[in-house]
């Protein structure tokens, strides 16, 4: 008491251990994949940049080892999401998308194929096979110009019309099966963010990227085209479904889309009782994937929205993935998606997304929007600036230097070690500020803390014979750094991300 006493006195808190709790024998949804895309930076960086910056930041997104004290060299996703794209790069201008990084060169065009196409991306999907990433999925925002309405890979700016020229169903499928099939996709996802109109954005006609709208109906009735010919060609690659703009389109009925028949969509597409019901193609992988944009402030909006997407999913007994997110909007106050943050602030909000849709969305899989950034944007991990210069231009196409951030290292703490296959499990601690989720595997337990608030101390579960305790720390200071852990106490920085890891 005495030394109690004059510890006070001398102004030092003493910090009560909050006890944790594990309880593998209760499980939830099984982990897939934690993933980020090649848009669009990859088709310079990719093929410009000198190569020891291009190897540096395929090690920062794809490696899984270890440095000599023990740190990992890199974040270790497992899903890497590429761009498939539609021809506006071969249009130039006359794309109607005036900043040439959001175009993008297509495969097929007048007819023939040209694999020397998309270079830049096609080095870091080589790299990301090289380092063992396990899954790999194509992805489209528009069908190639050859293939759409108006010859552009934008859309007309109408809700719900999709800027696809249907007698030319075939020739699209076909297009889809030869490309899954020369990069060996584990999966296709075919239409993107179905809900936006895609169309200019300006009097003078002009776009910001390639992309279509498309209702519930068209989607099925392209989708059962798409797995009548991946059938026929007999491909491996499976189809994912719908990357619903937000996530309230998946479970919602009742929505500024609904006249455009673009909600509803677990339903729509997974009950047997839809008209559009695909669930039974033999190439479409049953499970839903949504962008969680939009819908992560106020925390209790963040909260709310996931438990009704879970409640869906439950109901209708299909996975979901979250595949696209990054901080857009001034999100009710509490963080602006505008201006680079390298810092631990936007890393502590995106986990906390995260955690939401781990934990009460019940997501099988995260993954992020731009795996790299030149812009003056949180939508980055990793941002090339040249000579502090931001944006998509020429002063970064070519090169530039190359910068992590916090937020890879905090989404490290998830991907590093939450590998396919693991389940989610039961875990509790009563601990102020601090979100608490855990994941097991055969021989192993990996529990993941988001602490927003003071430093904190967490009494750990009794040790067991040849048992092998680790923590990965994201701080301000640190970077996923390896730190020993004494006996059973775990000690968690003030805001930071800490990955404890239980070898049996």
């Amino acid at each position: 008491m005495k030394q109690l006493f004059f510890l006070l006195i001398l102004g030092f808190q003493v910090s009560i251990a909050q006890k944790l709790s594990i309880d593998p024998s209760v499980t939830y949804q099984t982990m897939h994949s934690f993933g980020a895309s090649d848009c669009w930076s990859m088709q310079m960086v990719g093929r410009y940049y000198p190569i020891e910056k291009r190897n540096k930041i395929a090690e920062l997104l794809f490696s899984k080892e270890l440095d000599a004290a023990g740190n990992p060299k890199g974040i270790g996703l497992s899903m890497w999401r590429f761009n498939i794209g539609a021809g506006s790069t071969e249009q130039g201008t006359g794309s109607k998308i005036t900043n040439e990084w959001r175009r993008a060169e297509c495969f097929l065009e007048n007819g023939i194929y040209d694999w020397t196409k998309q270079q830049g991306q096609q080095w870091f999907l080589e790299a990301a096979k090289r380092h063992g990433v396990d899954f790999t999925l194509g992805f489209l925002n528009s069908a190639p110009v050859s293939m759409t309405k108006n010859g552009l890979s934008i859309g007309s700016g109408n809700l719900g019309e999709w800027n696809f020229d249907k007698s030319k169903m075939n020739d699209f499928a076909d297009f889809l099966a030869q490309v899954s099939a020369k990069f060996n996709f584990d999966y296709l996802s075919p239409f993107n963010e179905p809900q936006w109109d895609w169309g200019p954005k300006s009097k003078s006609g002009f776009g910001s990227q390639e992309g279509t709208p498309i209702n519930n109906e068209d989607i099925a009735w392209a989708t059962r085209k798409i797995d009548e010919t991946f059938g026929q060609k007999k491909l491996k690659t499976r189809i994912v479904l719908p990357e619903a703009a937000q996530i309230d389109y998946l479970y919602k009925s009742k929505t500024n889309r609904s006249e455009v028949h673009q909600d509803n969509q677990i339903e729509a597409f997974f009950d047997k009782s839809s008209p559009n019901y695909v669930g039974n193609l033999k190439s479409v992988e049953s499970l839903m994937c949504g962008h969680s944009y939009f819908t992560t402030s106020p925390t209790a909006e963040l909260i709310s929205k996931r438990q009704d997407l879970g409640d869906k999913i439950k109901q209708q007994n299909i996975p979901y993935w979250q595949s696209e997110y990054c901080i857009l909007g001034d999100n009710a106050g509490e963080i602006k998606g505008n201006g680079v943050d390298l810092g631990v602030k936007t890393a502590l909000y995106v986990a906390k997304v995260i955690h939401a849709d781990l934990t009460h969305a019940n997501a099988s899989a995260w993954h992020w929007w731009l795996s790299v950034s030149a812009n003056d944007f949180k939508d980055g991990l990793i941002y090339v600036f040249n000579n502090g210069a931001k944006g998509e231009n020429d002063k970064n196409k070519f090169d530039g230097d190359v910068l992590d951030s916090k937020l890879l290292w905090a989404l490290g703490n998830y991907s590093r070690f939450i590998r396919p296959n693991m389940k989610r499990i039961k875990v509790d601690m009563a601990a102020e500020n601090v979100l608490v989720s855990g994941y097991a595997s055969k021989n192993q337990a990996v529990v993941v803390f988001v602490n927003n608030g003071e430093s904190q101390r967490v009494e750990l579960p009794i040790e067991q014979k040849n048992q092998k305790t680790d923590a990965f720390v994201t701080s301000q200071t640190e970077n996923l750094m390896h730190r020993k852990v004494n006996k059973n106490i775990l000690e968690l920085p003030a805001e930071s991300v800490v990955t404890l890891v239980i070898t049996y």
